[in-house]
């Protein structure tokens, strides 16, 4: 049979995938150095995401790796359980993912507010850059956020006057500044992509020049695999552990699928499958878990990259993970080339991109409780951590949501002589009981009062309890009040 018979588009993924190739490589790296665990690791969770991942059912065209928006949290569990422990965690959440997935659970991260999620990624982004802004300059960074955040002026008095750190401070910024302008460069240039051109020019400067300045340290392929600990499974009594391990995993899941679904508006072949997608992430996470290497969200920059580049299958993404492991076991020494001022400018220029900054603009504008969501998100990962940080804007989500539902208008109605009519409509939920209960105590008490339940679409308990008490109290006058009950409720009563 005719090769282009049957693979129709290899021309095409053919060329996808040098290109995504050429985009993950420089990520892989980047996200691995940042997250503290040895660089041959983000390029092994690259290869699982290509050759594993990428042959699976889910979203045909998105691409699987490290991505930027779980640096800081891998991160924070590599220091505080160490990197033994690193591939129970990323086991534990892809076994999580895949019971997820069989349960059919990966729809409903499509009802994830939109403002959690971009404060989440906001929140990232702020860490991730006031902690790499560190490591352009050559420094070690706080712990925490907002350690990282107070600690940045001190930073700049430290390293003025140093001349190593400024060297470090302008191959970062040099980085940064190819990054931005990349976009703007001919066209025929521009098939060279960004990251890998910024990196390439940051690591012929540094060999050029004999800049003084920290490059990547490498240790080969293979005794950079870290099998999980047996010892480590030990920790999984620890809430701690568990809470990290819900957290990558929710957090993982959550990023995926919305990239997918900002994947599927980028083309017009098969739509996303949640739910085998979720499973797809599932197995991945529980291979790089299994070899101790970092774990795998689906990135949209390597996912949008794959589609500009005229991917039309999956073969692309399979394709992309045979190179990075060729690359990976052929060439492991050109790692040691790459300065780690270039691979920090890298992600503080991720980091910046996760920022929405334009949808903070937009939702202050026309919804400005959603803006607040986005923003108490973003700063709350800075001041405490990502899970909490992101529990607390799952929280602030369903208030507004009950408050919003919660809604109620009173209408009252006097003629001068007669009943005073008052007419309840919406939900009357123990939320806006306070008002309920204000309103209704202004209403004359010498006059006799017709309350109108029926405009009600819910009651619930509480307000139905305090209703009857204000009507017990007000018919103790000359006139009993006259209560209408709810259509659902049954027959008006008296």
């Amino acid at each position: 049979m005719d090769v282009r018979t049957k693979f129709p588009y290899l021309r095409q993924d053919f060329t996808a995938s040098l290109v995504v190739f050429l985009v993950a490589v420089p990520l892989c790296v980047g996200v691995a150095v940042a997250s503290g665990v040895p660089a041959e690791l983000g390029l092994i969770t690259g290869i699982v995401g290509g050759l594993v991942t990428g042959f699976l059912r889910g979203s045909s065209l998105q691409v699987s790796g490290p991505a930027a928006g779980l640096t800081v949290l891998v991160f924070e569990a590599v220091q505080e359980f160490g990197v033994p422990a690193l591939g129970v965690i990323v086991l534990a959440a892809g076994l999580l993912q895949l019971a997820m997935g069989a349960l059919k659970l990966g729809r409903w991260f499509r009802a994830i507010s939109v403002s959690v999620v971009e404060g989440m990624l906001a929140g990232i982004g702020l860490v991730l850059i006031a902690g790499q802004l560190y490591t352009v300059a050559g420094l070690t960074a706080p712990a925490s956020g907002l350690g990282k955040l107070a600690g940045l002026p001190g930073a700049v008095t430290e390293v003025i006057g140093n001349t190593t750190a400024l060297a470090s401070i302008a191959l970062g910024a040099g980085t940064i500044a190819v990054l931005v302008l990349w976009k703007w460069m001919p066209k025929r240039v521009r098939t060279v992509p960004g990251p890998l051109a910024a990196i390439g020019l940051a690591a012929a400067v540094s060999a050029v020049f004999g800049l003084p300045v920290a490059t990547v340290q490498v240790q080969g392929l293979l005794d950079s695999i870290q099998l999980p600990d047996l010892a480590a499974f030990g920790e999984l009594a620890s809430l701690s552990l568990l809470g990290t391990i819900l957290a990558f995993t929710l957090i993982a899941s959550a990023e995926s699928l919305f990239s997918a679904a900002a994947v599927d508006r980028l083309h017009d072949g098969p739509r996303t499958e949640y739910d085998k997608e979720l499973m797809a992430q599932g197995t991945g996470n529980t291979v790089c878990g299994l070899l101790g290497a970092l774990p795998m969200t689906a990135v949209i920059v390597r996912s949008s990259a794959n589609v500009q580049a005229g991917a039309k299958t999956k073969a692309s993404r399979v394709l992309h993970g045979v190179w990075l492991l060729l690359f990976a076991a052929l060439l492991p020494g050109t790692l040691a080339l790459i300065p780690l001022p270039a691979l920090a400018g890298l992600l503080v220029h991720a980091g910046w991109k996760l920022i929405p900054l334009r949808s903070i603009a937009t939702l202050w504008r026309e919804h400005r409780g959603e803006a607040l969501i986005l923003v108490v998100t973003a700063l709350s990962i800075v001041a405490v951590n990502m899970f909490e940080g992101v529990l607390i804007g799952l929280a602030l989500s369903v208030i507004k949501t009950a408050w919003e539902a919660s809604h109620i208008k009173l209408e009252v109605v006097d003629k001068g002589a007669g009943p005073v009519q008052a007419h309840l409509s919406g939900n009357a939920t123990f939320l806006r009981l306070p008002k309920i209960l204000d309103d209704l105590e202004a209403l004359p008490r010498d006059r006799p009062i017709e309350l109108d339940l029926s405009g009600l679409h819910h009651l619930d308990h509480a307000c139905r309890t305090a209703l009857e008490n204000w009507a017990a109290r007000h018919s103790a006058g000359p006139d009993p009040v006259k209560v209408t009950e709810p259509v659902a409720a049954g027959a008006p009563a008296g």
